[in-house]
């Protein structure tokens, strides 16, 4: 199976050295996010594990795992914004670490491993069509070099999104804004040698070249592997996603970044209260098995073809 690590939190960024335990003793345990009395203790073994995919807007705690990591096939989806510390308060500088940190993580483990994600794209007075325009071509221009692809996508107001992003004055673009912001961009990443795809998005920007993305890539897990992978469509995302079938290790309401966009941080004062009960040696990511609490074995097995790649023959 493939894992993500994940998309309801920043594991990397807030809780390395849980994660980094979690793959030495081969197991986690995970709450179902629509009954959280049903745990799944899921095995993080090699003989399973066909690929980890890592999300993170800041990956300065990998560094001293990336050893770890050896064992496994991986990559990274790194998302890198131009938005200031009043959307997204738990982040350093874009320009003096988060830039250099790209471009560091794509040295150690190669520009295939590193995807460039900015995501999730939103209008405001400030964050205008010029301001996205400008700032695109100026991260494309440090990045082009350490990256293949870059993923975007427009954001989605949920009801807690829409709430907690109310400081930020965020306009809902058109559809003719979108068209035009995807022309911008398309041509400014062809300027740079990237290519651009969109995650989840209805919206057709193929007359730009811009194809739909799969952020959990059977390809790109493939060519990482050099052998090939039997996963079909993740059946539990949206019809417009391109994800393969995964196994998600992460829990909402526990991202420390804060982001005031973000789908899977519901209340502040809930993600306060569950890091406080987070504990770096516990199968769990916060809190306590309860004499209620199920735990149930996933069934885990390999999806590897075991036939050899032209890669493995030609290496």
């Amino acid at each position: 199976m493939i894992i993500s690590a994940s998309r309801r939190t920043d594991l990397p960024a807030c809780y390395p050295d849980w994660l980094f335990q979690r793959l030495k003793e081969e197991y986690v345990l995970v709450r179902n996010p629509m009954n959280a009395h049903q745990i799944s203790r899921i095995d993080l073994s090699p003989k399973v594990v066909d690929g980890i995919v890592l999300w993170t807007k800041n990956p300065l705690p990998l560094f001293r795992h990336l050893n770890e990591l050896e064992k496994y096939s991986y990559y990274v989806q790194f998302t890198l914004t131009p938005y200031g510390p009043e959307a997204e308060p738990g982040l350093p500088s874009k320009n003096r670490v988060m830039i250099p940190a790209f471009c560091r993580l794509s040295r150690e483990i190669g520009r295939e491993r590193v995807v460039w994600r900015y995501d999730p794209i939103f209008l405001s007075n400030v964050y205008t069509m010029e301001y996205h325009t400008k700032y695109f071509r100026v991260l494309a221009s440090r990045l082009g070099e350490y990256t293949e692809k870059c993923t975007v996508s427009f954001l989605d107001l949920y009801q807690s999104t829409a709430r907690n992003g109310r400081p930020l004055g965020i306009h809902t673009e058109t559809g003719e804004q979108q068209l035009e912001l995807m022309e911008r961009f398309a041509e400014i990443a062809e300027e740079w040698g990237i290519t651009i795809d969109t995650c989840a998005e209805q919206g057709d920007f193929g007359r730009f070249h811009v194809g739909r993305a799969s952020c959990i890539d059977k390809d790109r897990l493939e060519r990482i592997r050099g052998c090939q992978l039997k996963v079909k469509k993740d059946p539990n995302q949206r019809p417009e996603c391109g994800c393969a079938a995964s196994i998600d290790i992460g829990t909402y309401d526990t991202c420390r970044i804060g982001c005031l966009y973000c789908y899977a941080n519901h209340h502040r004062d809930t993600v306060f209260k569950n890091s406080q009960r987070h504990n770096p040696a516990s199968p769990l990511l916060f809190g306590e098995i309860g004499e209620n609490d199920r735990i149930m074995e996933r069934r885990m097995e390999s999806c590897m073809d075991g036939q050899m790649s032209f890669h493995d023959w030609h290496g």
